[in-house]
């Protein structure tokens, strides 16, 4: 696992935000913030899910939206963020990765863009090839 730097604005009033260092995590669905930080820029839940933790256990929780923004690649995208305990980690997950159209390179210990296909059509990031 390694980090990226993220940050997380209320999309309703995008000057409340934090920016942190979140654990790219793929093995997730959802990012996950610490509650106490969504809820002190002004995030609001929308929906609850029933969640399957790393260690087995299974878990409900609030989920809101958030606007996230990537600096290395200059993008801000609208994605679902899971209300964690106060001290939970910062997580990354699969569903913002893909919103960015990057994948995890372990090696290098960071997001590079991806080659996506969409309806049998190839879409990619301005500059791949």
């Amino acid at each position: 696992m390694f980090k990226a730097k993220v940050k997380i604005s209320n999309p309703t009033d995008p000057n409340r935000f934090f920016e942190e260092d979140f654990c790219v995590d793929t093995g997730a669905l959802y990012s996950l913030a610490p509650e106490d930080r969504l809820q002190e820029i002004g995030v609001k839940p929308l929906h609850s899910r029933d969640l399957l933790l790393a260690d087995g256990r299974r878990d409900r929780r609030l989920l809101g939206e958030a606007l996230f923004t990537l600096r290395e690649f200059n993008e801000t995208f609208t994605c679902p963020i899971v209300f964690g305990p106060k001290d939970s980690l910062f997580l990354l997950g699969a569903t913002a990765l893909e919103n960015f159209g990057v994948e995890a390179d372990p090696a290098n210990q960071k997001l590079k863009p991806v080659l996506a296909i969409i309806g049998g059509f190839r879409a990619s990031r301005r500059g791949m090839k």
